[in-house]
């Protein structure tokens, strides 16, 4: 697989958001949440209401970088029995409907390399996913995993600490493809109330080594997280713990999940675009 291809949907929707003079909005769903295939509905909702790109993660047993809306958004698609392999049938299916939209996995080591490494950046691939964030994977440690996943036309997604020290972020840039996943705050995920950003420094450095697009993520839960994280430098923003929590609010009522998770999408993508 040629570099060229490797995050090639990313790269097509950056270059359009930059000609249309707008940010990125991406939801996150946990597959399998409330169960398939209601996730299924949800996603296709997303991009229905014009989400730019998508990112899912595989339910995991001890998943260290997630917050409790969505451990627990785990916790309902194991019960629901979201396996693996169920969860990649999915996105085969949505990859289909959806031939352009870029999709991102969020998981873990221990998914990744149960059954191969190779084997697991296969399946990815097969199942249309572009790019393949693995959270428990510091840099230092990254380089098996960014090969195998260009090896197979995945790009690798790394996460960028906004107090990284220089050399972790000229290895971030220089093993990341599709995008670079930038934190807005320290710990674990969540839907804060108040987001206070101070990125210029993480930003010129990631750009200096060449690293892909910044997206922020991590507390981004309402308009004003996103219209912040633009004007703070980042190309887009990346939401999950707030559709999680909408999910969760409304597990007796698909109808009125579905309405909220669209209208959530809409605001939020609405809010990467300058006025008038």
């Amino acid at each position: 697989m040629t570099a060229a291809l490797v995050g090639a949907r990313y790269a097509a929707m950056f270059d359009a958001r930059r000609g249309s003079r707008e940010g990125v909005f991406v939801p996150f769903f946990m597959l399998g949440d409330p169960d398939l295939q209601t996730s299924a509905r949800l996603l296709r909702a997303a991009v229905s209401a014009g989400a730019d790109a998508l990112e899912v993660g595989l339910p995991f047993s001890d998943p260290i970088a997630d917050g409790v809306a969505i451990q627990r958004a785990g916790m309902r698609a194991h019960a629901a029995g979201a396996t693996t392999a169920r969860c990649f049938e999915l996105l085969a299916e949505l990859r289909a409907e959806a031939p352009a939209v870029p999709l991102g996995l969020l998981t873990y080591a221990n998914l990744v390399v149960q059954g191969g490494v190779g084997v697991f950046y296969s399946l990815a691939r097969a199942s249309g996913i572009d790019s393949v964030l693995v959270a428990d994977v510091p840099a230092r440690e990254a380089e098996p995993f960014a090969g195998a996943a260009r090896a197979h036309g995945v790009a690798p997604v790394l996460i960028a600490p906004p107090d990284a020290p220089e050399a972790t972020l000229s290895t971030i840039a220089r093993l990341s493809d599709g995008y670079t996943y930038c934190v807005a705050r320290k710990g674990v995920t969540g839907a804060d109330e108040d987001v206070s950003l101070s990125h210029g420094r993480l930003f010129a450095t990631l750009a200096k080594h060449g690293a892909p697009p910044p997206l922020l993520g991590f507390g981004i839960s309402s308009p004003v997280h996103v219209r912040a994280a633009l004007a703070a430098g980042a190309a887009g923003a990346i939401s999950g713990s707030a559709n999680a929590s909408r999910i969760e609010a409304n597990l007796r009522d698909a109808n009125a999940m579905l309405a909220e998770v669209r209208a959530f999408v809409r605001d939020m993508k609405a809010a990467t675009r300058a006025p008038g």
